[in-house]
């Protein structure tokens, strides 16, 4: 325990003391070299406030500095779209690769291709596609600059990620769709549910623990994306796709360890608030759900939060209201 302690914290905090210490450099002021020394939150001011030493947003354009806020609105849209795209398509896929067809296991092998391709060779492979002279300018007949232009470079970012990271959200949903007991649909289809009706009040609220699970992997995924624009686009801090990822490597190349430790850091302040609030309002239910499933109490795991399912206990203290109707009393004339 103690060597996965040292394993994981020390990169963290050893980042976190050199974002507080300036980079190593020649001082425009003396015109000597120096080590550097403690820098305060100048980093942080860097990136946050643009501040390159004369005041806020006085970094000029086409700096590191200056493209911060560019990187993080592409990265959030990126984690947005992507991870919306994998979520739908992949419970799609493991719908299909959960029933009983004929050739499902080599289904279910050649879905996983995408996903056990390593990053780079997608990225290149989709590269040579959208290239200028690629299958689908060839294929369309058009001559759009997919690396280039900013919105079609975005797309194609896109398209490759959820070409490659859609199986692995799949497998996951697969995974949790394989924990629901059958005979709970055969007895919804018994009292007269529809498809629509079994899916929305069995399989979603039974599923969600997986989903959960699946979710919070492909966002903190996607929020350190690096590979796939860097290798279709370049790795240029200007360029219409450059994520956060891609700003600290441009940083890191122009000597800037310090200051590109600080930009870790803040990922890593967002990739835990991330984490955090999805764990805190997403997993609540979740664990609720799978505990109940755990325990073979279907009607707990589907029933609203706060009202008991029924065949269970409510809660101590709950309200409820008495089914026993009052007895009547026969006296010797009759009733009263």
């Amino acid at each position: 325990m103690a060597v996965l302690a040292i394993i994981i914290g020390y990169p963290v905090i050893r980042a976190i003391t050199l974002s507080f210490q300036s980079d190593r450099g020649i001082d425009p002021e003396t015109g000597m070299f120096t080590e550097g020394g403690f820098a305060g939150l100048a980093h942080y001011a860097k990136w946050l406030l643009q501040d390159c030493g004369t005041g806020v947003n006085s970094c000029p354009t086409g700096t590191v500095g200056a493209d911060f806020w560019s990187s993080v609105w592409v990265t959030l849209f990126f984690t947005v779209v992507t991870v919306s795209l994998e979520t739908v398509l992949g419970f799609l896929m493991a719908l299909i690769m959960s029933r009983n067809i004929v050739g499902r296991s080599l289904l279910r092998a050649s879905v996983l291709i995408p996903w056990a391709i390593p990053t780079a060779v997608t990225a290149k492979l989709w590269y040579f596609i959208f290239a200028e002279k690629g299958i689908v300018n060839t294929l369309f007949g058009t001559d759009i600059s997919w690396t280039t232009d900013p919105w079609a470079s975005r797309f194609a970012v896109i398209v490759a990620d959820v070409w490659k990271t859609t199986p692995f959200m799949a497998l996951l949903i697969l995974a949790g769709l394989q924990m629901i007991p059958k005979d709970v649909y055969e007895a919804a289809r018994i009292d007269g549910a529809n498809a629509w009706q079994r899916f929305r009040q069995i399989t979603l609220p039974l599923v969600k623990p997986a989903l959960m699970v699946a979710l919070l992997f492909r966002v903190l995924d996607a929020l350190r994306m690096y590979d796939l624009p860097a290798i279709l686009s370049g790795t240029d801090s200007s360029s219409p796709v450059a994520t956060i990822s891609i700003l600290v490597v441009a940083d890191m190349r122009q000597g800037n360890f310090n200051s590109a430790s600080a930009l870790s850091t803040i990922v890593f302040l967002l990739i835990f608030a991330v984490a955090f609030l999805m764990v805190k309002v997403l997993g609540a239910n979740a664990v609720r759900t799978q505990e109940a499933t755990r325990k073979g109490d279907v009607d707990a795991a589907v029933a609203p939060r706060g009202k008991p399912g029924p065949g269970t206990e409510p809660e101590p203290g709950a309200k409820t209201e008495s089914k026993t109707k009052p007895e009547s009393t026969i006296s010797n004339g009759g009733s009263t």
